[in-house]
């Protein structure tokens, strides 16, 4: 991504005005490195295939609905045709003299056209078939014209695809074998669905053929998973996929009776599996938000939210540390990931935070954990929480407002380990002149008016697609009054990267639709929730400590959205089995799911940060984990304080909430050895065991809690009395 170069550089020389901006790129579109960037007709083709895709979902949610299998089969092959379009399967040919590949590996993958071809007119005349009053067709000519071919042209176009170096500039021929496979495989899908064979899925009854497109459709799915969120999602995929036809052989807990091929894979691409909860709510909520999204970036709102958080927080310690937590927490509003979020913000914080004093190593930490933030801060939080909403029933605006309390602690954490950070090394905060004035900005606060027309169309009662509709509607026409107005070309822009955007999230979805198909067909999630039940026998505490594990252990390396999903079919049915409620078991797997971006030793977004810093990945990550600690303990607090979820009397959520929060200000001055001035050792202990008191949420814990606490706050008042002081802070420094 090519953001503008620090705009500070060589500041302390410049003449004492104020500048307008800081931020400037923020909203600029990020170009993977393996993203084709095509010119000419082209460039024209595949932007007018990402608006025609996007505008498809606006009008099919708003004005002609589609059947519903239907839809979710043209969301999830539009993803994979323009997936494979836009991105490469290797390194490009011309970078770092990588060199074309010869011409004949080039003929042997247009070869692969004719079977994909054939297997794609096989679905035309079967079409006819049908039309003509055929019941069902030979199961000989879906298996040796359209299943076989299909499997052997995807297969090879994929490996081949491997292997094949293009020029960035050009679309390479086994990726228009994939494209023309994914057309294959949605169009049979979509015929047979429509007949009375849909209801024949998972039975001996069911069309050989549709298995040989559910297999064909999740070799497409994860290859593209593959391409635009790596290898960890694939990995966990094909272990699932491998357990099907190993569960039957393996001891204890792990065993099932087995699946046959036809029966396993028939409802593989249905509504148990790919066709799920996960593609339910990517074709419907996210890529609605991710519309929203775009919609902000062309009209720059994302540029006014980082100037708005430099003018808001730039002038106090450490100012971009605490620029970075307010701009974070805004673009994690309409950014879908948390690597994302690192990338969009980070690239102008952390250069900031190093320029007063931070090391790389913490400026990395800080901005990955208060973009993973992002992800947990309503009204949006990530795609994680429509997945929720499907999966529990639980209307969306519940979830937000239950969502309001952990969010308001986890930043507070991460701001008071930056503050006491500030504090302990002395550091300075920006100066006026390095700034925007905040009463300029303040002028353009009706930037900010698409999220509170969203809010408040969510809490008046409108559908969560009517609201996100009218949200989006209102950032062009907010834009008419800013600098940046949309006219008809932006819209046109900002349609083409919500298709472009859309990609990663419905590819990830997809993929985790076939976890989930695994763990529903095959039963293990069931097994899962007897081994909680078992754990709870002897420690509820035990269950949820293995529940926080395999949570976080099944979101590392991948997405936030995949994360959860995949922990709430594994994890969410076993806690719900030991007595917790829906929402606070859901809660707890999806805040764990979250923080898995800034869990060593797979930890994306700090991974994203590390490469902007310049530090080691590896320290970043264990720092991140440190700062963003808050993150662990606050899931807990919900199964020992449901009030925490604003489940409960509005005295025990207002005494539950006031004593979390001075309990997390304790837990940032035990980690960070600062309250006032600098912590002994045995004050940090001290601390420590105050804050669990108050985290706890129990009255007589609270109380002791808050003795503690003010004991505390009065010695250290007594020793540093202007604790917070420059002259204290650089001497203890």
């Amino acid at each position: 991504m090519n953001h503008t170069p620090d705009p500070h550089k060589g500041s302390e020389d410049a003449a004492p005005h104020v500048p307008d901006t800081v931020a400037e790129g923020v909203d600029e579109e990020i170009v993977e490195s393996n993203r084709r960037l095509y010119v000419g007709w082209q460039w024209l083709l595949f932007g007018a295939l990402a608006i025609i895709y996007a505008t498809f979902h606006l009008v099919s949610l708003n004005v002609y609905p589609m059947e519903t299998w239907s839809f979710r089969i043209v969301h999830i092959a539009g993803a994979l045709i323009l997936g494979f379009a836009l991105y490469t399967g290797t390194r490009f040919a011309g970078e770092a003299s990588v060199r074309q590949s010869p011409p004949w590996l080039g003929w042997i993958s247009y070869a692969l056209l004719i079977p994909a071809g054939y297997a794609l007119f096989q679905v035309w005349r079967m079409n006819q078939m049908i039309a003509g009053g055929a019941m069902r067709i030979d199961p000989a000519i879906e298996a040796w014209h359209f299943g076989y071919p299909l499997i052997f042209a995807v297969s090879a176009a994929i490996l081949l695809s491997w292997t094949y170096r293009q020029v960035r500039e050009r679309l390479s021929p086994p990726d228009l074998v994939l494209m023309v496979g994914a057309l294959a495989v949605a169009g049979y899908l979509i015929l047979i669905f429509s007949t009375p064979l849909r209801a024949s899925t998972g039975t001996a009854f069911a069309p050989i053929g549709i298995s040989y497109a559910a297999l064909a459709g999740s070799l497409l799915i994860l290859e593209l998973t593959r391409r635009v969120a790596g290898l960890a999602l694939v990995v966990i995929s094909a272990i699932f996929l491998a357990y099907v036809w190993a569960g039957p052989y393996l001891p204890g807990f792990l065993g099932y009776p087995g699946l046959s091929f036809n029966r396993f894979f028939s409802q593989l691409y249905t509504d148990t599996g790919i066709l799920g909860p996960t593609t339910a709510v990517s074709s419907t909520y996210i890529i609605l938000f991710i519309i929203f999204a775009a919609f902000l970036q062309a009209s720059k709102v994302g540029d006014y939210f980082v100037n708005f958080a430099f003018a808001a927080a730039g002038r106090a310690r450490g100012g971009p540390a605490k620029v970075s937590i307010f701009a974070s927490g805004l673009m994690g509003m309409i950014n879908g990931t948390s690597a994302g979020n690192v990338v969009s913000t980070g690239s102008l914080t952390i250069p900031l935070m190093k320029k007063v004093g931070y090391p790389g190593r913490s400026a990395g930490a800080i901005e990955a954990a208060a973009s993973t933030g992002g992800q947990i801060m309503p009204p949006i939080m990530g795609a994680g929480a429509f997945i929720m909403a499907e999966i529990t029933g639980i209307p969306y605006t519940e979830i937000a407002v239950a969502a309001l309390i952990p969010a308001i602690l986890y930043f507070l954490s991460v701001y008071c380990m930056v503050d006491f950070e500030a504090a302990r090394k002395g550091m300075r905060g920006m100066r006026k002149d390095e700034i925007p004035l905040f009463s300029k900005l303040a002028k353009q606060v009706y930037l900010f008016a698409p999220i509170i027309i969203l809010i408040a169309a969510l809490f008046m009662g409108y559908s969560v697609i009517r609201a996100g509709t009218l949200a989006t509607a209102s950032a062009a026409v907010v834009s008419w009054l800013s600098p940046n107005k949309m006219g008809i070309r932006e819209i046109l822009k900002a349609l083409q990267l919500a298709g472009t955007m859309s990609i990663q999230i419905i590819a990830v979805c997809a993929c985790a639709g076939i976890i989930v198909g695994v763990i529903s067909l095959t039963g293990v999630g069931a097994r899962f929730s007897s081994l909680l039940l078992g754990l709870a026998g002897v420690s509820q505490l035990l269950a949820l400590f293995f529940a926080m594990c395999i949570s976080i252990l099944l979101g590392m390396g991948m997405p936030t959205t995949a994360a959860y999903a995949v922990a709430a079919s594994v994890v969410a049915p076993g806690l719900i089995n030991i007595g917790i409620q829906p929402l606070v078991a859901h809660f707890f797997v999806f805040y764990f799911a979250v923080v898995s971006a800034i869990t060593p030793p797979v930890a994306l977004a700090s991974y994203a940060a590390a490469g902007i810093s310049g530090d080691n990945a590896m320290a970043t990550s264990v720092t991140s984990f440190k700062v963003g600690l808050a993150a662990f303990i606050v899931p807990f607090m919900f199964f020992y304080s449901p009030a925490m979820l604003m489940e409960g009397t509005w005295p025990q959520i207002l005494r539950v909430g006031v004593t979390a929060t001075l309990g997390i200000v304790l837990l940032a001055g035990t980690v960070q050895a600062w309250f006032f001035g600098p912590v002994k050792t045995w004050q940090r202990l001290v601390m420590f065991v105050g804050a669990m008191f108050m985290i706890y949420g129990g009255i007589y814990t609270d109380v002791a809690g808050l003795a503690i606490g003010a004991a505390l706050f009065m010695m250290q008042r007594k020793l540093h009395g202007g604790g917070g002081s420059p002259q204290a802070a650089t001497s203890s420094g």
